[in-house]
């Protein structure tokens, strides 16, 4: 998604009545959000007094979108396909403004949002950096994130400060390559955990599951898009080689989950031209696999301006008017910008585009309108209209806010039971580090105005009386550093907290690391300090992609390590609820942490597998051959938690009918494999059988625990993973407690490989349940 600060085009083409009509529209949105909101078909008005069936709501949404899409002229049609939509006044038709951001709470990068009406919302709840909500490796915390997102929109909207309910998020790429800046925005690097993510937020952010929307969710951007400007190469003009096994196995599967399970009412194509091909002109992408194998009930989105860019960065296009013709029939339906709205008028009259290309983008977009009730009348008395201010920042959201950066910290270090600490025996504190004071570094990118602030300084010192800051560095770049000063303070104090890391200035849109260490004087600034406090100092880490701390892992003077990623509007008090034992870290890092010798790999060799041949060394935990700072998964906590697979029996019972159906789908000449597409979803749906986990807290603190279950192969070849999650619980445990916790395995979902050429196949002889060191062995044979 290109902010507003990213390429944006004049006019400069055809289409002059659609751009007139723009242009009123751009003028209309300009003042301030009116008192009554936009809304059409009501009790009174004029489009239902005339009895049109856009306003039937008997009929269902794209029965009721095709009849208006009917009723427009090639003008007002044309003027419909950018993401600000005028009004067609003659219809009832109200303006509206696609364009909106939520990816973890409302935020004013897109156009439809507003928080500075006199008088009116002034903020909304900022949640964790989606990094960091996806360490809590729960689903069911995602769905409340989103919901309550979700709520604050709908609110925003119903008390006329929201020009629109399609939120643009989430970001479920996955997180390729520890340099991309973006990376923050995800759930991070592995497939399983990126889909229940996206199924599990577009559930929460798109309400009750009725058929009229609270949102409108956008899983974006498919796909394979995670460089932003490396070594020269800008996303804009990137052209990935990717193999169909890697699309299958590892970039695919988070947006088929936003469509196939979490029911998704958008996606949104990227730049990148993968294989040659720009995702917003791949007919087998966006109406062969997102709408046709995946079944997307919405609308295809365009990433801003990446029409444009097909002609002027990536040349694909010779014309504008080719532009626009390619991807409306590839099955885009808006344009995130007004590259369309200039240049439709003149591909049509060209002959490169029809009315009835528009006619079906404007259906799949108006069908979405009609869902979130634009057009049933005053929204303020359907099924949402009664949420208003009141609903934005409550108590419950802003607990909310707090449990997810909580759950979401991971404590990485900590030597001798350094942490958690006593209050009482914590006379004085040095706060050092640029990230201790500062609250962008809690909201990271795609941000609103958040409900509150509470920076690591400030939650600290709710728990210390004497506390003494300093910033060591002017930001997180620490071109300078006052070392003298500081460790003189780190000699003053009891203890010593370091709040270091990275920020936007280092991560973000437009921006890949070309290191992974801390930057600047920050070690030699950390290192100085660790040796000249009392006792080990405690390092807070805020950050969103992995750094190399090797320095710090390995430093007795350093005694405890946490990530806290950026983690929102009550990031400071999490932390400091951690540090000091009110909550028992149980976060697990979701992505691996490299060393700085990764760096040696181009950011654009996107493939997945490891090519000892060449020394390629792989990406993620699932294939990378190589040294780690931290592996995906690990994390600490204050209590010992034991576990182990319980379930009786090592062989599932399978039918007869099942193994026949096996039998019968077995492939290859030396017949070692089962195609899943074969097998069929009947066949599938018996295979499943569930496997039960007993995990145990053995004190001595209450807390919150996440069991991750792995596949093992009994070798990596054929292109397999080393090992593959295949499933995760979060189970809050008294210390002392024990619990059984139940996973559902799907051998055609979990213990099936990607071949080279795409397909599925689960391979005949055993596969291997893993948890910890427990395994158990699970034998296909027919």
């Amino acid at each position: 998604m290109a902010s507003s600060s990213g390429p944006r085009r004049g006019i400069n083409g055809g289409g002059m009545v659609a751009v007139l009509l723009l242009v009123t529209a751009l003028a209309a949105f300009s003042g301030a959000a009116a008192a009554d909101l936009p809304f059409s078909c009501g009790a009174s008005s004029a489009e239902a007094a005339q009895g049109y069936a856009f306003c039937d709501t008997t009929l269902g949404p794209a029965t009721r979108a095709a009849d208006l899409v009917s009723r427009l002229t090639p003008a007002e049609k044309v003027a419909q396909l950018g993401d600000v939509a005028p009004g067609v006044p003659r219809l009832g038709v109200p303006a509206y403004k696609w364009w909106n951001e939520a990816l973890h709470g409302l935020a004013t990068s897109g156009k439809g949002l507003h928080f500075n009406a006199p008088g009116g919302v002034r903020a909304a709840t900022s949640f964790p950096q989606v990094l960091l909500a996806a360490a809590a490796f729960d689903d069911g915390l995602w769905f409340r994130i989103g919901q309550a997102i979700g709520r604050e929109a709908r609110a925003l909207f119903n008390v006329g400060q929201a020009e629109g309910l399609t939120m643009w998020s989430p970001n479920v790429n996955i997180f390729r390559d520890p340099r991309w800046g973006r990376g923050q925005e995800t759930p991070g690097e592995d497939p399983a955990i990126a889909s229940r993510y996206a199924a599990a937020f577009v559930r929460g952010i798109q309400g009750n599951g009725s058929s009229l929307l609270q949102t409108s969710a956008c899983c974006k951007h498919a796909t394979a898009y995670d460089l932003e400007d490396w070594g020269g190469v800008q996303r804009y003009s990137f052209v990935p080689r990717v193999t169909a096994q890697d699309l299958e196995d590892t970039f695919n599967p988070p947006f088929r989950s936003c469509v196939a399970d979490g029911g998704a009412t958008c996606v949104m194509c990227a730049y990148t031209a993968v294989n040659g091909v720009p995702s917003c002109a791949d007919t087998g992408l966006l109406t062969g696999t997102v709408r046709g194998d995946w079944g997307l009930d919405g609308y295809v989105a365009s990433d801003c301006d990446a029409v444009a860019i097909m002609r002027d960065a990536q040349r694909y296009a010779a014309s504008p008017e080719d532009a626009v013709a390619v991807a409306l029939k590839a099955g885009l339906d808006i344009d995130c910008g007004a590259y369309v709205q200039q240049h439709a008028t003149a591909a049509i009259q060209q002959g490169k585009l029809t009315e009835q290309d528009m006619d079906r983008a404007l259906t799949n977009l108006f069908a979405v309108r009609m869902r979130l009730g634009h057009f049933d009348g005053d929204p303020r008395s359907n099924a949402y209209g009664a949420l208003g201010a009141a609903d934005i920042c409550t108590p419950e959201h802003r607990s909310l806010a707090l449990e997810a950066a909580q759950d979401g910290i991971v404590l990485v270090k900590n030597d001798g039971g350094l942490l958690p600490l006593d209050r009482s025996a914590v006379g004085s504190a040095a706060a050092i580090g640029p990230n201790a004071d500062d609250g962008r570094a809690l909201i990271a990118n795609y941000f609103g105005p958040p409900c509150e602030s509470t920076t690591p300084l400030k939650g600290l010192q709710s728990y210390v009386t004497d506390v003494r800051f300093l910033a060591g560095c002017s930001s997180a770049a620490c071109d300078a550093a006052a070392t003298d000063q500081a460790t003189a303070l780190a000699g003053s104090a009891d203890y010593v907290f370091l709040f270091m890391g990275l920020s936007q200035q280092q991560e973000s849109e437009g921006k890949d690391r070309t290191s992974l260490l801390l930057p600047g004087m920050q070690q030699s600034l950390i290192t100085a300090v660790a040796d000249a406090a009392k006792r080990p100092v405690i390092l807070v880490l805020l950050s969103g992609g992995p750094v190399d701390i090797t320095f710090a892992q390995s430093n007795p003077k350093i005694g405890a390590i946490l990530w806290a990623g950026y983690p929102g509007q009550a990031g400071g008090l999490a932390i400091a609820r951690v540090l000091f034992g009110d909550h028992n870290p149980g976060g697990r890092l979701p992505v691996t942490w490299y060393p700085e010798e990764f760096t040696k790999v181009p950011m654009t060799d996107m493939r997945m597998r490891a090519d000892p041949a060449t020394g390629y060394p792989g990406r993620s935990y699932r294939f990378y051959q190589g040294k780690t700072v931290y592996k995906f998964g690990y994390g600490l906590s204050y209590s010992s938690f034991s576990r182990k697979l319980v379930s009786r029996t090592n062989t599932p019972a399978f039918s007869t009918a099942v193994l026949t159906r096996l039998r019968e789908t077995m492939t290859g000449e030396d017949g070692r494999s089962y195609h899943v597409d074969n097998i069929g979803t009947d066949g599938c749906e018996q295979l499943k059988f569930p496997a039960t986990v007993e995990v145990q807290n053995h004190g001595p603190m209450d807390g919150k625990h996440s069991v991750l279950m792995f596949l093992r192969w009994p070798n990596a070849t054929d292109g397999r993973p080393s090992s593959q999650l295949i499933g995760f619980r979060s189970q809050h445990l008294k210390a002392g407690e024990r619990a059984n916790l139940r996973f559902d395995v799907s051998p055609c979902e979990h213990f099936s490989r990607v071949t080279e050429d795409g397909k599925k196949v689960i391979d005949r002889g055993s596969h291997f349940l893993m948890i910890d060191n427990h395994e158990m062995e699970i034998r296909f044979e027919a």
